[in-house]
């Protein structure tokens, strides 16, 4: 093989990495695993890989389809141009390609857990599909990402359990991750704020400023820690698990002080404070005395 079919292959692997961003991953396994860890029976390791591989698949198909339907409105926004599919870098049939593979994925690794979880896998897809469509139509569209963002955790409960009951600790889990994710989303929409009126893209930013909308992002997130206080007061126990969960609040704040570093807010504040979710619910299921 010739250095230059090495070197087009290697860029070629670089484009589609950088699309699929599969490392985004680590903000959304963290929350799934702890509403399996919040179902019974106790989790086995093959319905973790399960988990793990459906988790893989659902959400580069949320991303995959994300990217479809919004390719123009990307092209128009000087912050996202020069992503792939708008720039050009990959067609938007291998986008498709990939989006319908990944799906495929996602319903094998779901039928190999059990075929409940086949039977709700449509729902998640609706929601993937909705969410794009919500920036056209509704300022609150930030929700709309929460609500989506939240039915991961329901499913890596569902996957465990195979039956809704015991709710009320993976419904708290739920609604802290709904309210976190909506509220960080819109911090995430401040970026572009000027961008999103002139294309007549739907966010609260665009449609009060950047201020105030902070300040509605601030309130969902103290809803957020509200939910957790309430999730962890209920059905959680153990000091360190507590303090854990009170560090979320001082993970919240730290967002919201870099908030005009959003970039960093996003990659590395939110995926700590999904693991320390994680981690506190964790050390709690594991402080539980054996049956």
């Amino acid at each position: 093989m010739s250095d230059n079919v090495r070197t087009s292959i290697g860029h070629r692997l670089k484009v589609w990495a950088d699309y699929l961003k599969i490392e985004h991953t680590l903000f959304s396994v963290p929350l799934i695993y702890a509403g399996a860890l919040l179902a019974e029976p106790p989790l086995t390791l093959r319905t973790a890989v399960l988990i793990l591989v459906a988790a893989t698949g659902a959400r580069t198909t949320a991303l995959g389809l994300n990217r479809i339907l919004d390719r123009h409105l990307d092209a128009q926004n000087p912050r996202t141009a020069n992503r792939a599919l708008p720039a050009g870098a990959i067609s938007l049939r291998g986008a498709v390609v990939v989006a319908i593979l990944a799906f495929i994925v996602a319903l094998a690794a779901a039928w190999a857990i059990s075929p409940r979880c086949l039977a709700i896998a449509p729902i998640p897809l609706a929601a993937f599909v909705g969410y794009p469509l919500l920036k056209r139509t509704t300022r609150w569209a930030h929700l709309g990402l929460g609500v989506t963002l939240a039915l991961g955790p329901l499913c890596g409960f569902y996957a465990v359990a195979l039956e809704w009951r015991g709710l009320l600790p993976i419904v708290m889990l739920a609604t802290f991750t709904a309210l976190w994710s909506a509220g960080f989303d819109i911090l995430y929409a401040t970026l572009d704020e000027e961008s999103d009126r002139q294309t007549g893209v739907f966010s609260l930013p665009a449609a009060i400023g950047s201020r105030q909308a902070a300040r509605v992002a601030a309130g969902m997130h103290a809803l957020a820690f509200c939910a957790l206080m309430i999730l962890f007061s209920t059905s959680l126990h153990g000091t360190v698990s507590g303090l854990l969960f009170i560090l979320t609040g001082g993970l919240f704040l730290l967002q919201h002080r870099l908030r005009h570093r959003v970039n960093f807010a996003f990659f590395q504040v939110n995926a700590v404070l999904g693991c320390v979710v994680f981690l506190g619910i964790l050390l709690s299921q594991a402080s539980l005395p054996a049956s």
